[in-house]
C-alpha cells in the first residue's frame, strides 16, 4: 500500500491512452500537437516573464523595497498588521518564489508561531502572485488591454491583506 503512489501517474496516462484509443483519436498525434501548442506560448510570453524578473531583482537590489515598507510601516502599524509582512505584501502580487524568500525570512526573525508569522502565513496563503499570473494567462492569449482584472486583483490583495491580520488576531489572541 505504501508503493500506490508510484503507479498513479502512469495508471492516469494509461488511462488516457486508452480512452483516447478507444475513441478513436490519434493520441500520439494529440500529444505532439499539445506539445507544439505549449512550446508556442511559452516563447510568446517569454519577454513578459523576463521582464518581470528583472523588475522584481531591481526592486529587492535598490532597496526601493525596503524604503516602501518603512514608509507604509506606520499605516499598517496604525491598521494593526505587523510591520514585518509589507515587504511579503509588496513582493507577492509580483513574485512567488520573492514571497517565499521573504516568508522564511520573517520566519527566522520573527518565529512561525509568532504574530508576524501567523499573519504573514495566512496572507501568503490567501493571496495570488496577481500581475504574474495576469502576465501570463493573458499573455498567453494575446490579451493586451486588463480593463478591471488589475485593479480588482489588488483590491484582493489588500483585503487579504487586512483581513489576515484580523483573523489571526481573533482566532490566535
Amino acid at each position: 500500500m505504501d508503493k500506490i503512489g508510484i503507479w498513479v501517474i502512469p495508471a492516469v496516462v494509461l488511462c488516457i491512452v486508452l480512452f483516447g484509443s478507444f475513441r478513436g483519436v490519434p493520441v500520439f498525434d494529440a500529444f505532439i500537437t499539445g506539445a507544439k501548442e505549449g512550446l508556442q506560448s511559452s516563447v510568446s510570453i517569454l519577454p513578459t516573464l523576463v521582464g518581470l524578473i528583472m523588475a522584481v531583482s531591481m526592486l529587492s537590489a535598490s532597496g526601493a523595497l525596503d524604503l516602501l515598507a518603512s514608509f507604509l510601516g506606520p499605516a499598517a502599524g496604525a491598521l494593526g498588521i505587523p510591520v514585518q509582512i509589507i515587504p511579503l505584501a509588496l513582493i507577492k502580487p509580483v513574485s512567488g518564489s520573492g514571497a517565499t524568500a521573504i516568508l522564511t525570512q520573517i520566519y527566522k526573525d520573527c518565529g512561525p508561531d509568532s504574530f508576524a508569522g501567523r499573519v504573514a502565513s495566512v496572507m501568503a496563503g490567501s493571496t495570488e502572485t496577481t500581475f504574474y499570473a495576469v502576465a501570463v494567462y493573458f499573455g498567453s492569449v494575446g490579451i493586451k488591454k486588463t480593463r478591471h482584472t488589475i485593479p480588482a486583483a489588488v483590491a484582493g490583495d489588500i483585503t487579504a491583506l487586512i483581513l489576515s491580520s484580523l483573523s489571526v488576531r481573533l482566532f490566535f489572541q
